[in-house]
């Protein structure tokens, strides 16, 4: 949804990668490099640690989705 599933996308919004992430909540959670340069396993494995800790409130559009 917030990428429209493409997993390496980087527009310079500040937010990169399938998820979305910004820099500060990727590294926060255990992220190693850039974002949208990680596997799709290794961003759903940081976006379950921001779900734990955030909520689903961390991805505003989608989030409020279900």
């Amino acid at each position: 949804c917030e990428s429209g599933g493409n997993w390496a996308i980087n527009t310079g919004n500040g937010y990169y990668g399938g998820l979305q992430f910004a820099i500060g909540t990727w590294t926060g959670n255990g992220g190693a490099g850039m974002p949208h340069q990680a596997s799709r396993e290794e961003q759903i494995r940081v976006a379950e640690k921001v779900l734990q800790t955030q909520g689903i409130g961390a991805w505003p559009v989608c989030g409020r989705r279900g």
